[in-house]
């Protein structure tokens, strides 16, 4: 089987026909007269099964579970972003849009997620008052408001909520700018939050978290990543965050953060994305930036991922095959190997400050999206075997996730 062969060689999948590189795009990363450059394989291109278009506002966020999608909206188009569109994506292709939940109070909507047992819908809404809107789902597709939450600390706006278990109990990350602001709320009771954390971090900025196994990763923007025990260590809690460590990735503009673990279980590295200048629903900049944290005080950049004239956003990761499927804004969906050893690579393969270039590597696999542009690709959600996408200009897009060919 392909994929057997997959799992044992833990090696770069270089399948693909290779293509030529001129030598003038390589002169970032390597000379050309001292180190040959073998041409990364060309990646093969993600299958569209079908988009629910949105053409009355900007969509934001997108969030799966089961047969149903949730997605945000965001600034103002022909409407404002006060809605969470609802989709049935039973047919396994083109999503039905079945109702819109229009948000009061709220000029421009963040992230969007349900808890991990699915009895819950949390959205961050923005700007001032800044609250997290909290939905009962025993009706997935008709979100009943259990409470609307805001304080001193949400204000003026709630961009992104994780929502996350620790310790048995349902926390949700807020990241609030500016002043830029993280508060952690105990929503274990729905309809009685508790503030249990509200502190200044972040240069400008506090932008996202990610949370897994009592271990807490924020991004800091220009501050970089910094690292917290709120249960997993033994020494910090959500109530009060212990620091472990910090790295400022190159270029800064730290945006989200996928902490890895492996089908075979290792938690080296974790994916950095980095948000830079660009021109909405046409350019975007800024790169994967892959992360040693194999020790938590001392985590290291060690690999980067970048496409030209485009920028990634969001990530979401097929961790049983070691894909990350990143959102590259008007660059589309890419689909990344993030198998093996990501540090160890050949001279020709480094950029110009020593990390190993996936790319160069031949690590991307697909390219999702390509064919309907323009597009402007804020994030991803990988589930049971289908990327779906959040296009800000098209909606929402369903692609099948990478295959291996025969």
């Amino acid at each position: 089987m392909i994929l057997a062969k997959y799992f044992a060689s833990r090696a770069p999948r270089r399948h693909l026909v290779a293509r030529a590189v001129p030598c003038l795009a390589l002169l970032a990363t390597a000379a050309c007269d001292d180190h040959p450059v073998e041409p990364p394989p060309a990646p093969a291109f993600l299958q569209v099964l079908g988009n629910g278009p949105v053409l009355d506002r900007y969509t934001g966020e997108v969030w799966v579970r089961g047969n149903i999608a949730y997605t945000t909206t965001w600034g103002f188009r022909s409407a404002p972003g006060n809605a969470v569109k609802i989709w049935d994506l039973s047919s396994g292709g083109s999503p039905v849009l079945v109702d819109s939940l229009i948000v009061s109070g709220a000029q421009t909507l963040g992230d969007v997620q349900t808890s991990d047992d699915g009895t819950l819908l949390v959205v961050a809404t923005e700007f001032e008052p800044g609250s997290i809107m909290i939905y009962d789902l025993a009706d997935p597709v008709k979100p009943q408001l259990i409470t609307r939450y805001s304080s001193a600390g949400t204000n003026p706006g709630v961009h992104t909520a994780e929502v996350q278990r620790v310790d048995g109990r349902l926390y949700a990350f807020l990241s609030v700018d500016p002043p830029a602001r993280l508060v952690i709320v105990d929503i274990t009771d729905p309809g009685a939050p508790v503030e249990v954390f509200s502190g200044a971090m972040g240069e400008p900025f506090v932008h996202d978290v990610f949370v897994r196994d009592g271990i807490l990763f924020v991004a800091l923007w220009d501050g970089g990543v910094t690292i917290f025990d709120i249960g997993g260590g033994g020494a910090g809690s959500p109530a009060a965050p212990r620091f472990l460590g910090n790295v400022k990735t190159s270029g800064g503009q730290v945006h989200n953060i996928w902490w890895y673990h492996s089908a075979g279980g290792e938690k080296r590295y974790a994916f950095v994305g980095e948000e830079g200048p660009g021109a909405f629903g046409s350019l975007s900049s800024g790169d994967v930036h892959v992360v040693d944290v194999s020790d938590f005080a001392a985590p290291r950049e060690v690999a980067r991922f970048s496409v030209p004239s485009a920028g990634t956003h969001n990530f979401s990761v097929d961790e049983t095959r070691g894909i990350l499927y990143a959102a590259f804004y008007n660059g589309g969906v890419r689909a990344i190997d993030i198998t093996g050893d990501l540090s160890s690579c050949t001279p020709a393969q480094r950029t110009v400050i020593g990390l190993c270039d996936l790319r160069l590597m031949g690590r991307e696999l697909a390219h999702g999206l390509h064919a309907e542009e323009p597009v402007y690709v804020w994030g991803v959600h990988f589930v049971a075997g289908k990327v779906y996408a959040s296009d800000m200009l098209n909606g929402l897009w369903v692609l099948r996730e990478f295959n291996l060919p025969d």
